[in-house]
């Protein structure tokens, strides 16, 4: 109702570490040196070199945080803080690159990083199934501290749901296991609420932009765990629509027209 709905707008490439790189330097992620996606016994990451929008902003005098996967290089070096971030929290891949996923034992255990340090180790599902509520009230205090001191801010917010294996906390966790990837849904839906209420009680939202999307379609092999393309052709890892084309809304007051629809295709 309150911003605009892009139907033509597009990942520049249907995977993860990938489009990232696209979405955080506007460059096509094979200029940049990042293709698919980065596993945890990766040496690579985005180079030091490049200039991410955080730095960018930074450089305006913004402050920067992002909260969810980085999937930009694990090692030190590559690490957030080190490329425009003020503040992170959140895991440095894919929340599947950990033991109890493909059976990969060789896998080590997946960290929540605040900033450069791990803060807990996360083990098991209902440990995934925190993570969301974790980065949401973490980005909520820093939204509603910036906005207090009156200072321009950058909030990244990079999910990990609904990115399998999927899973949501006590208070959106389905009867039906079938119906967990709506679950997950609605738990991403709460957490966009959370931050619209803090732009609201802050007084912010009139001069915030504010842009929902995501980095490549579904990852079709999971079934109903993976969500639906709906209707265009295959999903994550190949170049049809269903990979690249993805959900977009952005909300802009004075800016961007409300509760519209463009078919005007763009890309991240």
């Amino acid at each position: 109702r309150e911003g605009a709905t892009f139907r033509h707008y597009y990942t520049a490439q249907p995977v993860c570490s990938a489009s990232r790189a696209a979405i955080l330097t506007g460059c096509y992620p094979n200029r940049v040196g990042i293709s698919g996606a980065l596993f945890p016994d990766a040496k690579i990451g985005i180079a030091a070199e490049e200039r991410t929008l955080a730095e960018l902003l930074r450089d305006k005098g913004y402050a920067t945080g992002i909260y969810g996967k980085w999937h930009l290089g694990h090692l030190p070096e590559f690490n957030p803080t080190l490329h425009g971030f003020d503040e992170w929290l959140g895991i440095p891949y894919s929340n599947d690159m950990w033991p109890q996923r493909f059976g990969r034992k060789d896998f080590p255990e997946l960290p929540l990083m605040d900033a450069t340090k791990p803060v807990e180790f996360i083990r098991t599902m209902e440990d995934q199934g925190l993570v969301t509520g974790k980065l949401t009230r973490r980005a909520v205090s820093f939204i509603r501290a910036k906005s207090a001191e009156n200072k321009p801010f950058f909030a990244y917010i990079a999910h990990p749901q609904p990115h399998a294996p999927i899973a949501a906390s006590k208070d959106f966790t389905p009867e039906k296991r079938r119906e967990l990837y709506g679950s997950v849904m609605r738990e991403i839906d709460w957490s966009v609420g959370e931050v619209l209420k803090a732009l609201d009680e802050t007084g912010a939202a009139s001069n915030t932009i504010v842009m929902f999307s995501s980095d490549n379609g579904p990852w079709l092999s999971f079934g109903s765990d993976a969500g639906s393309s709906g209707g265009l052709r295959e999903g994550k890892g190949t170049t049809f629509e269903g990979g690249v084309r993805e959900p977009c809304i952005v909300r802009w007051p004075g800016h961007v027209p409300a509760a519209k629809v463009s078919d005007v295709p763009w890309m991240s």
